[in-house]
């Protein structure tokens, strides 16, 4: 049956994740006892790759199998009954496959027939989707002869095409120029406000432009979670700048967590976390995410402040990691939707924020699920 937008609205969707663990051959624990809970808004999910991200997002879209733990959606298991949530499910892979022959209208519209939505209402779609992500003057090229920027555009395009109430996106700008970033960001968090949206991304700017719920995650595990100004006080008093001799980098970064590195007159101008001056020309700085992302990731923070603990994490005045617990927040939410249905090959490791997460693990592959039709 159709919800009528008086009733999607009304609704107040919720999506939680339970203990969720998934341990792939070999032992490889990719997802450890993480708890979270979603109502309408944004939550931004952060972490550097093979951090377990993916293997998350996959588990929330009901693509893959939690090895133990439970998913809600609305109160209802949706590992053992899916098509609960796929119904009204949009997803977008970190990777997705296309057909390149066909144009994006022409997949577009595949994908909208075998979401249940009636031609008429395709086409309308599609053409606000194409104009959404600037891709109307392109939408009748093949998708093979498409940049990795339009590729990924037309996967947030697929994402949206049956008004989802709940949105799952997985590094959705990768390969998206600066302007359209700020375009998608926007977007989503006009999204937000009355359905569930899960956002992941190594990339801080993704997150605090647009989340007001942030979590952390690193070795499988959920590190943090708060709004940005509680994560932000777990750091202040302990961000400094200093400049120090090109020769004497390499010892301070064995001694701190550095953010930043910059060539200055004199020296090399660092950013860098201490709970004392690292030095009596060292400058105490204003927090930004980026530092906070270091700390927790890098177990570096010395001193805690008053934000919200739903990790589980240390305690005040001890260690940032721990067993994930129980999220927060309820809320509303609206509109139909549908799954999306492709082959997610593994995430190329990378670094953010500086030189602290080299040697990061690529994702594991995971395979999708099936279409969710509307009904």
């Amino acid at each position: 049956m159709n919800r009528t937008p008086s009733q999607a609205t009304a609704e107040k969707p919720t999506l939680e994740l339970k203990h969720v663990t998934k341990v792939y051959k070999g032992g490889k624990r990719a997802v450890d006892a993480v708890s979270l809970r979603l109502g309408a808004g944004l939550l931004g999910l952060l972490g550097p790759n093979g951090a377990g991200k993916s293997s998350l997002m996959r588990i929330a879209a009901t693509v893959t199998r939690p090895t133990s733990g439970n998913v809600l959606f609305d109160g209802q298991d949706v590992v053992s009954r899916p098509d609960a949530l796929r119904e009204v499910l949009g997803y977008l892979p970190q990777d997705f496959g296309v057909y390149p022959h066909l144009s994006a209208r022409e997949f577009l519209s595949y994908l909208a027939a075998v979401k249940g939505l009636s031609a008429r209402t395709a086409r309308r779609r599609i053409g606000e989707l194409l104009e959404l992500v600037n891709l109307t003057e392109a939408g009748r090229r093949p998708l093979g002869k498409y940049s990795g920027g339009m590729l990924r555009r037309v996967g947030i395009a697929q994402a949206l095409l049956a008004d989802p109430r709940v949105l799952i996106v997985d590094e959705p700008t990768a390969g998206l120029d600066p302007e359209e970033r700020v375009r998608f960001r926007t977007m989503l968090s006009d999204l937000a406000e009355d359905r569930v949206v899960l956002l992941s991304t190594h990339i801080v700017s993704d997150i605090e432009s647009v989340a007001s719920d942030i979590a952390i995650v690193a070795r499988g595990r959920l590190l943090r979670r708060g709004t940005p100004e509680e994560l932000l006080r777990e750091v202040d008093g302990q961000v400094w700048e200093t400049v120090v001799a090109p020769s004497d980098v390499a010892a301070m970064r064995e001694r701190y967590v550095i953010s930043r590195t910059v060539r200055a007159a004199g020296g090399v101008r660092l950013r860098l976390l201490s709970a004392t001056p690292p030095g009596g020309d060292a400058v105490r700085m204003t927090p930004d995410l980026e530092d906070v992302y270091l700390a927790v990731v890098n177990g570096s923070a010395v001193r805690l402040g008053g934000g919200r603990d739903d990790a589980g994490a240390g305690g005040r005045g001890g260690s940032w990691a721990g067993d994930a617990g129980a999220g927060r927040r309820d809320g509303a939410g609206g509109g139909v939707g549908g799954a999306f249905t492709g082959a997610a090959p593994p995430a190329r490791p990378g670094d953010l924020g500086g030189a602290f997460m080299r040697g990061a693990p690529s994702a594991r592959r995971g395979d999708l699920g099936g279409h969710g039709a509307v009904r």
